[in-house]
């Protein structure tokens, strides 16, 4: 313990910059994922196959190749970005899919008779997506959302590999200084991701729990 206490600055250092990349990335991500989920559902073909493979593309792929897409292509082209803010693109186009299947998943849990009624009084499928369909899947969204966002905040950690100082860069830097406390310092770096992830957690069970009783 007193290897953590010694260098909290530095642990604090690395869990505010893992915090900063878990909420820019949930900022940008979630209405890209909203905006995906909607055009996979959409009345027009075209739409549904341009997000249908984006989805697919991006879910698929390992998020350290999304990082050096962004880290090493792109400079190539002319699309040099701050090693933060390109943690914050890559994590961005990486999570997006998975809230899209989410919100996806909840919409499509919601009978197809309320879309049908919508329609049959004209509302238009924006309208019946804000107004109809979105409001009644919320419930069932929020705890998959919330998993997701617990999976993004262990997935930060890749951004160690390309230049971003975050927890497990704070263990690293220790670990190679205090090469006979490893255990202990690597149990400083699960706590700090065991302070967002756990709260996350719970909030996830008790919504399941309500959604259960309301039902």
């Amino acid at each position: 313990m007193e290897v953590i206490l010694d260098n909290l600055p530095l642990y604090l250092r690395g869990f505010g910059m893992t915090l900063y990349l878990l909420g820019l990335t949930v900022l940008f991500a979630l209405p890209l994922g909203a905006l995906v989920a909607a055009l996979r559902i959409s009345p027009v073909p075209s739409l549904r196959v341009v997000a249908a493979v984006y989805t697919e593309w991006l879910r698929n792929t390992p998020l350290t190749l999304v990082f050096f897409f962004i880290a090493f292509v792109l400079p190539r082209i002319g699309a040099r970005l701050d090693y933060e803010i390109g943690a914050v693109v890559a994590l961005t186009l990486y999570t997006a899919p998975f809230f899209a299947e989410a919100i996806r998943s909840g919409v499509n849990a919601v009978p197809v008779g309320q879309a049908e009624a919508a329609r049959s009084i004209g509302l238009t499928f924006g309208q019946t997506l804000g107004n109809v369909i979105l409001p009644q899947a919320l419930r069932g969204v929020v705890p998959p959302l919330i998993n997701v966002t617990i999976a993004l905040t262990k997935n930060t950690s890749v951004a160690t590999g390309f230049f971003v100082f975050t927890l497990v860069s704070t263990g690293q830097r220790l670990a190679n200084q205090n090469g006979d406390q490893v255990i202990p310092i690597l149990l400083g770096v699960a706590f700090f991701y065991l302070v967002i992830t756990i709260p996350l957690g719970q909030f996830a069970d008790r919504l399941e729990e309500r959604v259960v009783v309301n039902r």
